[in-house]
């Protein structure tokens, strides 16, 4: 669609210093990012600057000095560690004579090469048209010409308005695939609402040990590496945890500094898993320098999608990086779980992550025995149509024992209903 330089494998990397905190960017992780999309990294070029600048982003100089460092490693493309406009992204190609990513772009790039489930797919292709049309505002010089030769000439459109119209068509396309897709989805939600089994969303920034924890407690196979979003489609495996039965934990995929507004409105429905979870479980590299970052970058994205009202429990992971620090459970001033030091690689600490869910699972859980009279049939009704009879049997005087078990919310709810006091038929906790 465009006529640019053909992007190849090994880079020249730009990073720049910003005064402004909000311009600022991580080197690090930019290197760990062109190491998970497979390039090879040739030289770094780094400087400070007050402000980007409008031509270049670099100023001229730099943009100079960045066509040099090409020129001499026999580079086949520039990646910045900041987002460019699509004119300076124009403006730098010519200079440079290759190929220049942005951030956004090494990201879409990456994230193109993980999906693995035609949904994953999907949502990533939206992403990279979305991203692309804004490429197409200003244009690159060929759009603007009109078709030629016979049977072409006349009146109609120009060829950035062609690309324009088949961009716009393939994104609707998608998004009524993509709404296909997430009403299966939201059919498998309501089935397990239904059966009142608890979902847990494991959350967090890319490369916490997200995928690792998914691993160590469900038995499952997931890919896991050390490298930015090795997981990217969403896996769920049923658990059990004690005292409260079954519960659904969702891998989903991680956060990262400035993640592409794109990339939040096309995952929209994988990170539903998220928003409607019980517990989110806020796995954090522990032994991380930018932790406290990288805690707000997460609170921030989960704040974008509507999910920063869920109770959450943190999950500091890692711990066998660091010297002297022991698996534990910190508590509130209440004493309810809040963090959890563990390992998801050793195992260390698993068993005290099993504690803490089960804590703050079962207080949303009212599960007892139950002696009913028989005056109080409808209450027998009223447990059944909330599928919450474990088993039940008849004693002796005729009273109907029975073993419930639903959310703490549909109790309070039939208490008031019933207009009894049903705590008094309670003979097993």
């Amino acid at each position: 669609m465009f006529d640019r330089y053909e992007t190849g494998e090994q880079a020249i990397l730009v990073h720049i210093n910003f005064s402004n905190e909000n311009n600022r960017e991580d080197l690090n992780e930019l290197e760990m990012l062109v190491s998970s999309a497979g390039v090879n990294t040739l030289a770094v070029v780094q400087g400070s600057r007050q402000a980007p600048h409008a031509k270049f982003f670099v100023g001229t100089g730099k943009a100079e000095e960045i066509a040099e460092v090409v020129k001499t490693h026999n580079a086949d493309v520039v990646i910045f560690n900041h987002q460019l406009s699509p004119s300076q992204e124009r403006n730098l190609e010519r200079v440079c004579q290759c190929r220049v990513l942005d951030r956004t772009t090494l990201i879409l790039d990456i994230f193109a090469q993980r999906a693995r489930t035609h949904e994953g797919k999907l949502q990533v292709e939206l992403a990279q048209l979305r991203h692309m049309s804004t490429r197409l505002i200003r244009g690159w010089t060929h759009l603007e010409r009109q078709k030629g030769g016979i049977g072409l000439r006349g009146p109609g459109e120009t060829q950035l308005e062609t690309d324009r119209r088949l961009l716009r068509e393939r994104i609707k396309s998608i998004m009524k695939r993509l709404e296909k897709v997430s009403v299966v989805r939201e059919q498998g939600r309501r089935a397990r609402a239904r059966n009142d089994i608890p979902s847990l969303s494991l959350v967090g920034y890319t490369n916490a040990g997200k995928s690792s924890l998914f691993n160590r407690i469900t038995g499952a196979d997931v890919y896991a590496a050390d490298q930015l979003f090795a997981t990217l489609d969403p896996t769920l495996r049923k658990i059990e945890v004690e005292d409260v039965g079954p519960v659904i934990l969702a891998d989903t995929v991680g956060f990262i500094r400035h993640l592409p507004h794109d990339l939040v409105a096309a995952f929209k429905a994988t990170l539903t898993e998220t928003r409607e979870a019980d517990l989110q479980l806020h796995v954090i590299d522990v032994a991380d320098v930018r932790r406290a970052e990288n805690i707000k970058e997460v609170q921030k994205v989960l704040k974008e999608i509507d999910a920063h009202e869920i109770p959450q429990l943190e999950v500091y992971n890692k711990i066998d990086l660091l010297d002297e620090v022991k698996p534990q459970i910190d508590r509130d001033d209440e004493g309810n779980p809040i963090r959890v030091w563990l390992s998801a690689q050793s195992g260390e600490g698993i068993d005290l992550l099993f504690q803490a869910m089960t804590e703050l699972i079962s207080a949303k859980v009212f599960h007892a025995v139950l002696q009913v009279p028989p005056k109080l049939s409808r209450l027998r009704g009223a447990l059944f149509s909330l599928n919450g009879v474990q088993s039940e049997r008849y004693d002796d005087q005729g009273n109907w024992v029975v073993d419930v078990r639903i959310p703490m919310v549909d109790w309070e709810k039939l208490k008031k209903e019933q207009q009894q006091n049903l705590d008094s038929l309670i003979v097993e906790s």
